[in-house]
Formats: structure tokens, sequence, C-alpha cells
């Protein structure tokens, strides 16, 4: 199989090219390199199935020719972390909209299957736990900046699915849950890098809020797996999945784990969120997903419980 990764030199995106590489996949990267790093992929570039363009899934003519090439999307390219979304809401919304729209639409010229990376983040405020792909989506006002994100991920599922009944594109969504693992950066408020290079450096572990908010963290491999199992997935297009993990932990918790794993000195500070972020930033409580429904249709059951994810971003991130 020929894959075309938009946003492939992040995080998750440099995971997956790794994964269906080793499978025996043709996988190309288009990534502007925004958030991601050409760190991510260097050590794929010996990789004859491997190959990569620098560049931004918007201009046109250069993402039309790989989608040509390849016969299926895998579209990660995205504004990701809570930081980055505050201080950048226009980038955010264009860079969401605007490029799943380009990706659908030069897919659609021939119909190219799509995998189309969305994120629990569209639950927004719903107290239905944990979050079914049937649940009501809950947002906040539009004068609040948190909520552009869920907001345009939720257009980008709206579209992908009009794709899929109007004009018959086999799209998939996917909605992730708080991935976790090595290569992860802290830059834009992702919470565990963050945590653990302060505690590796004993700085004040800084938790926003009260502590108690709650997440469930998903390792990429497992992340990886899910994703693989449902470019697979035969009976995938029009339908949206969870990927993620029920192993649920408050912020607070996981500081007081992070330190204790490193065995480090650092004091654990409470950051008010009008302070880490901007007035009035609003928060989800809990974030818990139902991972029924791929479990059913791949298999996908989380294998790396949280202490052993923890444990491989301290290794990482004390060697490099």
């Amino acid at each position: 199989m020929k894959v075309l990764i938009t946003g492939g030199a992040g995080f998750i995106g440099s995971h997956l090219s790794e994964a269906l590489l080793e499978r025996g996949d043709e996988v190309h990267v288009l990534d502007d390199l925004s958030t991601g790093s050409i760190d991510n992929i260097e050590h794929l570039k010996q990789n004859a199935s491997f190959g990569y363009t620098i560049d931004t899934v918007i201009n046109e003519p250069v993402t039309a020719e790989h989608v040509d090439r390849v016969d299926v999307v895998v579209h990660l390219a995205a504004a990701v972390g809570v930081r980055l979304i505050v201080e950048s809401p226009v980038h955010t919304i264009e860079t969401n909209v605007h490029g799943t729209e380009t990706v659908l639409k030069l897919a659609n010229k021939k119909k190219k299957s799509v995998l189309l990376a969305s994120t629990s983040e569209v639950y927004g405020k719903s107290k239905e736990f944990p979050f079914k792909e049937t649940a009501d989506l809950v947002m906040g006002a539009t004068s609040k900046g948190r909520w552009s994100y869920a907001c345009s991920k939720a257009i980008d599922e709206f579209l992908g699915l009009a794709y899929y009944k109007e004009k018959k594109l086999p799209v998939t969504v996917v909605r992730l849950f708080n991935t976790v693992g090595p290569r992860q950066t802290g830059r834009y408020g992702m919470v565990i890098p963050n945590f653990v290079r302060q505690a590796l450096a004993d700085q004040p572990i800084t938790v926003y809020g009260d502590g108690t908010q709650s997440r469930c963290f998903t390792d990429v491999s497992d992340v990886v797996r899910g994703l693989v199992g449902l470019l697979d997935y035969a009976d995938g297009p029009g339908e949206v999945f969870n990927i993620g993990s029920q192993q649920e932990v408050s912020i607070l918790e996981l500081a007081k784990k992070v330190k204790a794993a490193t065995g480090s000195d650092s004091e654990i500070v409470l950051v008010p969120y009008d302070q880490a972020y901007e007035e009035g930033f609003e928060d989800m409580l809990r974030r818990v997903p139902d991972t029924s429904k791929i479990a059913a249709a791949v298999g996908y059951e989380p294998r790396v419980p949280l202490d052993e994810i923890l444990q491989r971003v301290i290794d990482y991130l004390s060697t490099s």
C-alpha cells in the first residue's frame, strides 16, 4: 500500500511512518515543519520506500501530485497543543479547516481513501462519560478561544463525512485521546513531556488549575496500532472511531507520579488557568473514551499502562 501522511514529520506521524514501513508499505510524508521536526524522520531517509516533501497541505499543486501517487491519505496535519491554540486562534482555525478542505477535495478527484485524524476535544463540555462516538458535542461560547480548536476539528469531521455521504469518498474519522510517547514536544502545552522536563531539571512541576481535571493517556504505539488497523478495515469509511485508553488519572496525581518516577526534588506548584493561558480559560474536567467500537472493528486494546508510558518518556528525555 502507498500512503501519504500529512503532518508526517510530527510526533504521531513519524511513529506511524515507521510502522507502515516495517510492514512493507510505501510512505511519503508532507509536512511544513511548523510543529513537526525533520529530526523525527531523519532515520527513515535511507529507506527506499520512504520519501518526504517540506511544504504545506494548502499548496494544492504539491498536495495534488502526492495524493495522485498513493492509495490512501492519512491526514494528521493540524494545529496542536493548547498553548498554540490559545495564542494563535486564526492559525488554528485556518490550518485545520482549510487544510482538511484541500486534502478532501484533492482526494475526491481520484477517490483516494482518507483517514482523517480528529480529537477528543470535539466532545467539549459533555458530561456523558465515557465519551461515545454517537454522543452530542457540547461546545463553549465562541468568545472563548479555547474552543476554536474543537470547533474547527468538528467542522473537519462534518466535511469528511459529507464527502463520504454525498460524493462516496471513503473517509474514516478517528478521534485521538491524549497520545504520549518519545518525540512529543512540550512546546505547545503537552503535559507529560513538560512535567518530565521540569522534574528532570528539579524545577517546579507546574500543574494548571487545581489539578483535579483528569485525562486518559495513550502510548503512541497503541495509537499507531489502531490507525494501522483502521487503514486495513474495509467497513471504516463513513464511521467515527475513538482511539484511547480508559486508565484515568488526575493531573495532580500525574505530577506526583512523574516526580516519584524521576526521583526529583521538584516542588509541585498549582498555576491558575488565567495565569497559564488567558482570562476566562475553560477546561474539560474529564476526558474518558469509550473504545468498544474500535475494539469490535479491529481488535484494538491499549497495551501500555500509564507507569510504562511515563518511563518511556523519561528515558527518551533523559538521553535527548
